[in-house]
């Protein structure tokens, strides 16, 4: 970043002020004088972008935001869609491993992951022991909302690709499951000497208890009835049957549907534990 803001200044400086290109400026006491700024300044740009840009990957871009501009030092309700992905069988595995190594395991695995959510628009909210959180806004465009979908693909083609290398490194590859559900969520920052934004309200606790049946039921992905009404399923997907189940925790019946490739079962993916 330093080199390209000299740069930057070196040619800056010979477009401006070296006339028909007679290059009175360039003397040695130019390099005495004012390239010495021009590097000061390029490293104190440099620092203050490093800076920021390793803020927001510690506490992320959402979190720096509200702490810049206040965005939620009040509570505010936003509507969300809400994916919990699960990393299966980690209690078996961490038996079976160890824990260092399960640990190192889960750390590959969302580093892996990461990428393929991101790119398909989610924010990841929070690592919670083997399962991580992410979040998009639900809009009133149905395909911009099945990127939730898309990213849980993407995912899977990615963790497909990956497979050779998890095996060499850890003798596995590593399942994985996802809930995937939408509302209202309030949000707000937390926390005195190490701030977050924390994420309340009844769409949490639904998407975590969907997470839970998808572990029960087998399924890899789940998604409510209400969010697939709300999104334009992409065609490499497709959806089971209409499921009415009773969540731990709520009165009324949810009813939801396993999503799966086109040309796949919908039960067939993960061995319920």
């Amino acid at each position: 970043m330093t080199l390209v803001i000299v740069v930057a200044g070196v040619a800056l400086q010979f477009l401006l002020y070296a006339g028909p290109y007679r290059l009175q400026w360039f003397k040695l006491d130019w390099f005495a004088s004012t390239l010495p700024w021009i590097i000061a300044l390029g490293l104190v740009v440099s620092f203050v972008i490093g800076v920021l840009n390793e803020a927001a990957r510690i506490i992320g871009g959402p979190m720096l935001t509200s702490i810049v501009l206040g965005t939620y030092h009040r509570p505010r309700r936003e509507q969300l869609i809400v994916m919990f992905l699960d990393m299966a069988d980690s209690t078996r595995l961490a038996e079976a491993m160890g824990e260092l190594q399960v640990h190192n395991l889960i750390t590959r695995f969302f580093f892996d992951v990461e990428g393929p959510i991101t790119d398909c628009g989610g924010t990841i909210h929070s690592y919670v022991g083997d399962e991580l959180i992410v979040t998009w806004p639900l809009l009133e465009e149905p395909a911009s909302n099945a990127r939730c979908l898309r990213a849980f693909a993407a995912v899977e083609r990615s963790m497909s690709e990956l497979d050779s290398s998890y095996r060499r490194q850890f003798g596995i590859v590593p399942g994985f499951r996802a809930a995937v559900h939408s509302g209202p969520v309030i949000v707000s920052e937390c926390g005195s000497s190490k701030r977050q934004l924390a994420f309340f309200g009844d769409t949490m606790n639904v998407t975590a208890r969907l997470c839970e049946y998808c572990k029960e039921a087998g399924h890899r992905l789940v998604a409510s009835a209400d969010l697939l009404t709300r999104l334009a399923l992409p065609r490499e997907l497709a959806v089971g049957d209409l499921e009415t189940v009773s969540l731990r925790g709520r009165r009324e019946p949810m009813q939801l549907r396993a999503v799966h490739g086109s040309g796949e079962a919908s039960r067939d993916a993960i061995e319920p534990e």
